[in-house]
């Protein structure tokens, strides 16, 4: 059977990459041969499938162990002491400012005139004085209300009866204890830091002046002793309520009287006019302000030259036949414009002060260098939680 054409185009290239991939496995597989000191052994072969036994009874599960008390901690070793500070360096004198010149003294404020004193007002007159009023008449007093009769006495409550006793549980077994944890060992000391050197001692400060001492408060007046309040009398005792008696038949109330008409009020009189207040004094008159200066005169424009006229437009020739355009006049020259005034020179700046040079800053004093840290135990000592002991079996580690 012979392959089409087609078709052997297309398997060369597949066998190509079939074959490279293989190239590529070996060649992997035996460059991680080498890192493999003990391969893992081979898997077994399947056996022949064959029915599957009956499975005999089960034994019984064993006690759960309790937690065992936990291993007393190892007792940290005391820090040492840390070293005293270097001292700082002193700071320089900073220049003292210069003192202030004085302010001049304000000019006196000029006193007011005084003002015109007000005229007094008059006496108002004194109110008419009020009627009276009617006393009303009395209320008729009201009857005696029975005695309420008392409540008949509550009946005593039942008792409940007693709840029977929870009954004993058992007791829980023993669990067996674990077994201790083993020591761990002690970790080691670290090496102590080496002492700073001593910093230098602060410059004392110069002392500042005193406040003045402010003038004493005068003394508070004395308040008068508060009177003391009167005692409360005691209140007397209440008497017991007596039993309320039948309750007799409503009287019949008599009519209200008719109350006595109110008498009239009196005519107030008229208020009296009040007297015309005196007319107000003329202020003094304030002085003329001085004459400002005539503001100068603003230089008159140029006039403009005057505009060449327009020449006269053709007449329009007949449609549809369109004549050339006419040729447009020659323009007129522009005129020269006046140059501009030259403007002043400014002044010059005067130069700014130099700067004084700062004062040089103190050499920072070297920092100790630090202490190598001690060597940390490597992680194969300790078992992984995966129940390998180190790093067996994992690719990619060295042994």
């Amino acid at each position: 059977m012979r392959t089409p054409p087609r078709w052997r185009s297309v398997l060369a290239p597949a066998a190509m990459a079939a074959a490279l991939a293989a190239a590529a496995l070996a060649s992997t597989g035996s460059a991680h041969a080498d890192d493999h000191a003990t391969p893992h052994p081979p898997y077994p072969a399947h056996p022949a499938q064959a029915p599957a036994p009956a499975h005999g009874p089960q034994p019984a599960y064993p006690a759960k162990p309790g937690h065992p008390a936990k291993p007393e901690q190892p007792v940290h070793p005391a820090k040492p002491d840390h070293p005293a500070k270097p001292e700082q360096p002193a700071h320089p004198a900073k220049p003292e400012h210069p003192a202030k010149p004085e302010h001049p003294a304000k000019p006196v404020k000029p006193e007011y005139p005084a003002h015109p004193e007000k005229p007094a007002h008059p006496e108002k007159p004194a109110y008419p004085a009020k009627p009276v009023k009617p006393a009303y008449p009395e209320k008729p007093a009201r009857p005696e209300q029975p005695a309420k009769p008392a409540y008949p006495a509550k009946p005593a409550k039942p008792e409940y009866p007693s709840k029977p006793a929870y009954p004993a549980k058992p007791a829980k077994p023993e669990q067996p204890s674990k077994p201790a944890y083993p020591a761990k060992p002690a970790k080691p000391e670290y090496p102590s830091k080496p002492a700073y050197p001593a910093k230098p001692a602060k410059p004392e400060y110069p002392a500042k002046p005193a406040k003045p001492e402010y003038p004493a408060k005068p003394a508070k007046p004395e308040y008068p002793a508060k009177p003391a309040y009167p005692a409360k009398p005691a209140k007397p005792e209440l008497p017991s309520k007596p039993a309320y008696p039948a309750k007799p038949s409503k009287p019949e109330y008599p009519a209200k009287p008719a109350y006595p008409s109110k008498p009239s009020k009196p005519e107030q009189p008229s208020k009296p006019a009040y007297p015309s207040k005196p007319s107000k004094p003329a202020y003094p008159s304030k002085p003329a302000y001085p004459a400002k200066p005539a503001k100068p005169e603003q230089p008159s424009k140029p006039a403009y030259p005057a505009k060449p006229a327009k020449p006269e437009q053709p007449s329009k020739p007949a449609y549809p036949s369109k004549p050339s355009k006419p040729a447009y006049p020659a323009k007129p020259a522009k005129p020269e414009r006046p140059s501009k005034p030259a403007y002043p020179s400014k002044p010059a700046k005067p130069d700014h002060p130099s700067k004084p040079a700062y004062p040089s800053k103190p050499a920072k004093p070297d920092h100790p260098s630090k202490p190598a840290h001690p060597d940390k135990p490597s992680k194969g000592e300790h078992k992984g939680k995966g129940g390998h002991e180190g790093n067996e079996g994992h690719e990619g580690h060295d042994e």
